[in-house]
């Protein structure tokens, strides 16, 4: 019997008994967690224009989820809540700023699994307590890792090192492609920026005050944004992806050659988006899909190729990998199991998503319909994703469209009440809508300013 068969089996018998012990392993789990990564930057998932050899491979072979989003931020840095809500299977709400390592967490669920667990990934973002819980835990030095010029090196290369046959739980938490972008020659090379379209939704100035015009990522390009400005942000941004693709090229060969590879479940997905021109922005501080949407694919044995469109969120994950390996998962978490829909038997596990962004933005979307509400100014724009999946027409003018955005108002304060949000929806002394970007001397004076914050 081939290796992945008797893995099926003994996946199986962990969670419906039976057979005999040494069919009973439980497979490894290799989960790899990039750093603002789009949803669109696999080339097997719709983009051309891209070369991603490796995670065409885990996407061709396993299960891709088309609707996978971060549920939002509280902060700027929305890699801060987005890895701490991964880490705890619980919305942001439940805590201030880390997920507590005393209550059910990622890392004790897979011990009690019976996997070795490790981790290793970026420092000031994740849920220290948590880190803890691990039993390897190592840090990246966050801007050495992204300046470097080999994206993903350091962590492939221990990752490698620590490799054995008793079952592990590795969660590889990357720090690319996030900011700064050094990618190598021989990966830019690979791209004319000439040729790498830009966006659909291509703008090059943002039609409103959306509450976050002058978060730092917004200062990473003048405005306008500028055709070959956003040219030139993405074929850094492509050359870095593929150059992290090569690496985990790299460990997944590792696998194979220690014939584990058939034993691996190996998840990958990132902990949001990015803007890079979409919308006339460049970060992730906005509920647009291209910031919130994060790619998410579960590929390894018993798991049958596909896609999926069910609306998931990516503290999902945690109850996932539990489910499909046979393990406990605790009770009070806000994530849901998503195996029913990964082996076919359901076609989701919730009927809408809700998303938020601090104070300034909200948002709810059903399967075909996304609303998204900016209570300091008292606006609302709709869009119809079946028709315009890239956001591009707003529809909140429409006078036909008045009762449904009064029903997802409604659905998106039930939301809000699930969590004990209670941000209002609406302003009784909004601000003004209007944006004018800064330049000249006021820009420099902003950016001096948010230098000497982070410092």
């Amino acid at each position: 019997m081939r290796r992945r068969d008797v893995l099926t089996l003994g996946a199986g018998a962990v969670l419906g008994g039976g057979l005999c012990s040494a069919q009973r392993r439980r497979p490894n789990v290799l989960f790899l967690f990039t750093d603002d990564q789009r949803t669109d930057t696999i080339s097997a998932l719709g983009n051309p224009n891209i070369q991603t050899p490796n995670l065409d491979m885990l996407a061709r072979s396993g299960v891709v989820f088309r609707n996978a989003y971060c549920m939002g931020s509280n902060s700027p840095a929305v890699c801060l809540p987005s890895r701490n809500m991964l880490l705890s299977g619980r919305a942001y709400f439940r805590f201030e700023r880390f997920a507590s390592g005393e209550q059910p967490n990622f890392a004790d669920s897979m011990k009690a699994a019976g996997y070795v667990t490790y981790h290793h990934g970026k420092r000031g973002n994740e849920a220290p307590e948590i880190h803890k819980r691990f039993d390897h835990s190592k840090y990246l030095a966050d801007l050495e890792a992204r300046t470097k010029g080999e994206p993903g090196q350091q962590i492939v290369d221990d990752a490698v090192r620590f490799m054995d046959d008793r079952p592990f739980f590795m969660y590889l938490a990357f720090a690319n492609p996030h900011d700064p972008r050094v990618p190598t020659k021989r990966h830019l090379d690979l791209y004319d920026p000439r040729r790498i379209p830009l966006p659909r939704n291509y703008m090059p100035v943002h039609p409103f005050d959306n509450g976050e015009m002058m978060v730092r990522d917004e200062l990473l390009a003048p405005w306008p944004r500028t055709e070959q400005e956003i040219r030139r942000h993405l074929h850094e941004y492509y050359a870095v992806i593929t150059g992290l693709d090569e690496q985990i090229g790299r460990l997944l060969q590792s696998l194979k050659n220690r014939n584990l590879y058939d034993d691996t479940i190996i998840i990958f997905s990132s902990d949001h988006g990015l803007a890079i021109g979409s919308h006339g922005l460049m970060g992730k501080q906005s509920l647009y899909d291209h910031s919130m949407k994060s790619p998410l694919i579960f590929s390894g044995p018993g798991i049958r190729r596909g896609q999926r469109d069910a609306l998931v969120y990516l503290l999902d994950i945690y109850p996932t990998v539990l489910d499909l390996v046979g393990g406990q998962i605790p009770p009070g978490l806000d994530g849901r199991s998503l195996k029913s829909v990964i082996e076919g038997r359901s076609s989701k596990v919730r009927d809408s998503l809700f998303l938020s962004y601090r104070n300034v933005q909200r948002a709810i979307r059903d399967g075909r319909w996304k609303l998204i509400v900016y209570p300091q100014i008292n606006r609302v724009q709709l869009f119809d994703l079946d028709s315009d999946p890239d956001e591009r027409r707003d529809l909140a003018a429409d006078s036909g469209q008045a009762a449904r955005i009064g029903r997802m108002k409604s659905m998106l304060r039930e939301w809000q009440g699930r969590y004990g949000d209670h941000t209002p929806l609406e302003s009784s002394a909004p601000k003004d809508p209007r944006w004018v970007p800064p330049a000249g001397e006021a820009l420099d004076t902003i950016r001096i300013r948010l230098s000497k914050e982070k410092a």
